[in-house]
């Protein structure tokens, strides 16, 4: 990796290679055209390609799979959509090496399985891309340290793909935030329950066998293994590693009763799967965790993809002056203290008032365009405009490798808390203390008419993720 590291040093140059030093709110020069190469394309990441390939002023240069079939499936769809350039392809388990390696690529974009998500973040920023990761983004706090080495070491953006700081309701809460309307925030919620047992089992069918590792994942560990969809965007408003800092945690399992016994072995599987026999998964029906920040605010995240419930981000932030949460969307504030408004939740045409007079800018500007390609509701998009617009215009990006890192390295942490007995886990200060000198994430926005971009230049796409 370090023979690679200096023959692709003329890459490495344009970022500051070698200089050293934090990189809270670093920003490359602007490029006028960037050029992406994409590590994994199955589902996940088939739906980024077909959204990046519409946003002007990104060249996707390289498609890289394991599979033959799933980068053929793309450049078909490429070719057949009028793409202006036919990327490069990349085949085989280590292919992506190579990608890394590319001089004509400035960024990757991954997609893979959440194991390989911090060995191929680690292989591009030493073959000098910039290194856009899909969640979870590491798994131990080890890789987790390794990664944000690699970024200050060679100068060169990490970030985290985060989606759900996009979406409306977490962009709300965020301008609620920045405006005052919760005072002192004290606690918040966040959550990823998700009823995923159709696609855990991998049974029966093509597309569930592309899961496999999810139920491996699900097999080996306890904790929260997917905590970033929850707890981003509240790092986000918090100013997590920018005037804040998580703490400590505590992580607390529940019973295992769905995927070993109620669904998964006992009515799911045929008694000729090999699995039916295997040993007990290690994954806790429901996983809370409890943490608190330097500052005090308490934080409650919930973790449960086996229970047949409707999905749910909680989306919780309450403080001294008033609440919000989501599924369902509702809030209540005080006009002055004590005046006792915020002690039921606003009537349904007043949370509506709320929601269209604090729209977050952002949302407000973009959603026409990201809700018609789709995404998760628009947000996906909207999160690929975002880095795009940053990186052409010389700005940091919305996330760096310590918002990866703190919120990444909660997969360890978790496990460890719950097979200790939930005991309290202190969380590693990647910042280095430095979060005391960096200010909170802004109120940030894109031009798309700057970038040539309106709703008529893009369609829908139908292979977008909705939950």
């Amino acid at each position: 990796m370090g023979a690679a590291a200096m023959v692709a040093g003329c890459q490495m140059n344009r970022f500051g290679f070698g200089q050293g030093g934090t990189m809270q709110n670093y920003a490359v020069r602007p490029f006028k055209t960037v050029r992406v190469g994409f590590i994994g394309v199955g589902q996940r990441g088939t739906a980024a390609v077909h959204r990046v390939s519409m946003i002007p002023g990104v060249e996707i240069v390289a498609l890289c799979d394991k599979n033959p079939a799933a980068v053929e499936e793309n450049l078909k769809w490429l070719a057949d959509s009028k793409y202006r350039t036919v990327p490069k392809k990349y085949v085989g388990d280590e292919a992506y090496k190579e990608l890394c390696d590319f001089g004509e690529c400035d960024v990757i974009y991954c997609a893979t399985p959440w194991a390989l998500h911090q060995p191929v973040a680690l292989r591009g920023l030493l073959g000098g891309k910039i290194a856009l990761v899909e969640v979870t983004s590491a798994l131990t706090v080890d890789e987790c340290w390794e990664l944000v080495e690699a970024s200050e070491k060679y100068r060169i953006p990490c970030m985290q793909l985060e989606n759900c700081v996009y979406g409306e309701i977490e962009l709300l809460e965020l301008n609620l935030a920045r405006k005052g309307m919760f005072g002192r925030i004290n606690h918040v919620e966040g959550a990823y329950i998700h009823d995923l047992r159709e696609i855990i089992p991998s049974v029966n069918n093509d597309m569930n066998l592309e899961y496999q590792w999810r139920y491996d994942e699900n097999m080996a560990h306890k904790g929260d293994r997917y905590p970033t969809h929850g707890l981003v965007p509240l790092c986000q408003t918090l100013g997590v590693n920018r005037g804040d800092r998580l703490d400590y945690l505590v992580s607390l399992g529940s019973n295992d009763y769905s995927v070993n016994y109620e669904y998964f072995k006992k009515e799911y599987l045929s008694d000729s799967d090999p699995r039916k026999f295997d040993p007990p998964a290690a994954m806790n029906d429901m996983t809370t965790t409890l943490f608190k920040t330097v500052n005090g605010v308490s934080i409650m995240l919930q973790h449960d993809v086996c229970s047949p419930r409707p999905y749910n981000r909680r989306a919780l932030i309450s403080g001294t002056k008033g609440i919000m949460a989501d599924y369902p969307y509702r809030c209540a504030f005080e006009r002055k203290c004590f005046d006792r408004r915020a002690h039921e939740w606003f009537s349904e045409s007043e949370a509506a008032k709320v929601r269209e007079e604090y729209m977050h800018p952002l949302w407000r500007d973009v959603s026409k365009v990201a809700t018609k390609v789709g995404g998760h509701g628009g947000m996906d998009f909207i999160m690929d405009l975002r880095w795009a617009w940053c990186l052409q215009n010389g700005q940091p990006l919305d996330m760096d490798v310590y918002d990866l890192a703190a919120t990444s390295c909660i997969c360890e942490l978790t496990e460890t808390s719950v097979r200790k007995g939930s005991k309290a886990v202190s969380i590693p200060d990647f910042t280095r203390g430095n979060w005391r000198n960096v200010q909170p994430w802004g109120v940030v926005n894109v031009d798309l008419r700057k970038m040539g971009l309106d709703a008529e230049s893009v369609k829908k796409d139908d292979a977008a993720l909705h939950v």
